[in-house]
């Protein structure tokens, strides 16, 4: 039991054994009797008026309203007050719903997929928490993406929108970002794992000293502490690994793109917009922004965007076997991609590979060609619509998650598959080409 603190008939008391320095109670006191020292949320007596919101706001159940004077009253005492002298107390203990925060990642005003995706899981996270998900858009003329998020599930839309974060800097974002935060006390939040927002996640945990899991593949509440349960491959993917942040607020997290299902867009949706200034000029940035060069879109390849993928493996043999595998990728409009084995052995460029050290690929088929389906790689594929495994092992690990496997040779396979393909293709575009004739 937490110790009683000397002051009010009626005070809020903190158990520092149970506190997880979270500073929610810290966020709904009206009359900042709440500090933090230490990393444990303290009460001042003098200060607490009872209200009760730290109680409804804490987490972990670490504060409770002490007896004093008010719990010494006679029981005949409490039964001759009136129901409805209860209703003022309950209200006042009704603190804010916590919220899953998102942050929209976006280029030239163009959203990257995760950030909707991660929107979606982000619904789960605070329907499980009883509270709301909620956006966090940083930008010059975002206007349009705000929109979108609510499009894509969001109840709550922080912006801040200065010329100064027209280009992505982590210095202004991290500003930007660190003031939103402390202002609104967000329990969770959740940023993709790419490029901005590995950079940006490890700047703003730690300039708040939270924790940060990086690359998960699972997210869920735990339902009896009600924190955020942060799965991820460890030990070089042997091994799945759940984190948890006891102690500090928020809860932070990066997920790779396609790891999460996009969620359903939905136009009729709105929600509350919060508009908060940025407070830097350019002058205090140190970073400068010389020159932006776009890289030309037709000689990038993503992976992770396709919807049909054709992998090979270490079962390939060598560069000769991917050229099987590009062949069936042409046959059906497919896009060729490899294992690390094949990346390691130089057969295919590191941006085409599957797997925790290269991307997460969510296509509606994924074909795997002579991979044996090692942890490493299952990690970055295991969630595609449909598997089709072709390997000469019948007890290949990739046999687990495919939907159709094949036992067999792939450089005999794949020769027959393609034609095979382009056969029926061949005969589809023929009736096609004799339906519009005949119109």
């Amino acid at each position: 039991m937490p110790e009683q603190q000397p002051g009010a008939s009626s005070i809020a008391v903190i158990s520092r054994d149970a506190c997880i320095g979270c500073e929610q109670c810290v966020a709904v006191c009206p009359t900042g009797a709440i500090t933090m020292e230490d990393g444990t949320a303290v009460v001042n007596a003098e200060l607490c008026d009872g209200c009760g919101q730290c109680v409804a706001a804490c987490p972990a159940s670490a504060i409770e309203m002490s007896g004093g004077e008010q719990a010494e009253a006679a029981p005949a005492e409490k039964e001759a007050q009136p129901a409805a002298a209860a209703e003022p107390a309950a209200a006042a203990k009704a603190g804010p719903a916590p919220e899953v925060w998102v942050f929209v990642e976006h280029t030239d005003g163009q959203p990257a997929t995760v950030s909707w995706e991660l929107l979606g899981k982000g619904k789960e996270l605070a329907q499980a928490l009883g509270g709301k998900v909620c956006s966090v858009l940083l930008g010059h003329e975002v206007s349009p993406l705000v929109k979108e998020a609510f499009c894509y599930g969001a109840d709550k839309v922080y912006t801040i929108d200065d010329p100064v974060l027209g280009h992505y800097r982590t210095q202004p974002y991290l500003h930007g970002t660190i003031k939103l935060v402390e202002k609104y006390h967000p329990e969770i939040m959740l940023l993709g794992a790419t490029t901005m927002g590995r950079d940006l996640a490890g700047a703003v945990a730690t300039s708040l000293q939270t924790g940060l899991t990086a690359d998960c593949t699972g997210l869920s509440i735990d339902p009896q502490s009600k924190l955020l349960e942060q799965t991820r491959p460890a030990y070089g993917g042997n091994i799945m690994a759940t984190i948890l942040c006891e102690k500090r607020r928020p809860q932070m997290a990066t997920v790779r793109p396609r790891v999460m299902p996009m969620p359903e867009r939905d136009e009729s949706r709105t929600g509350e917009v919060i508009e908060e200034p940025l407070g830097l000029s350019e002058e205090d940035i140190a970073v400068k922004l010389v020159e932006y060069a776009r890289e030309d879109p037709s000689h990038v390849v993503r992976i992770e965007d396709a919807d049909i993928l054709v992998s090979g493996g270490r079962g390939m043999g060598g560069p000769e076997g991917f050229e099987l595998l590009q062949e069936l990728a042409e046959a059906i409009g497919g896009t060729m991609s490899g294992s690390r084995a094949a990346v390691d052995q130089g057969w295919i460029p590191h941006e085409r590979q599957v797997g925790q050290t290269g991307k997460t690929v969510r296509p509606k088929l994924y074909l795997a060609c002579g991979i044996s389906g090692a942890v490493q790689h299952l990690v970055g594929m295991q969630t595609s619509d449909v598997i089709i495994a072709i390997n000469r092992d019948p007890n290949a690990p990739i046999f687990g998650v495919a939907t159709l496997g094949i036992v067999g040779d792939v450089r005999d396979i794949l020769p027959a598959l393609t034609r095979a393909c382009r056969a029926r293709l061949k005969k589809e575009h023929a009736s096609e080409a004799a339906a519009g004739e005949g119109e």
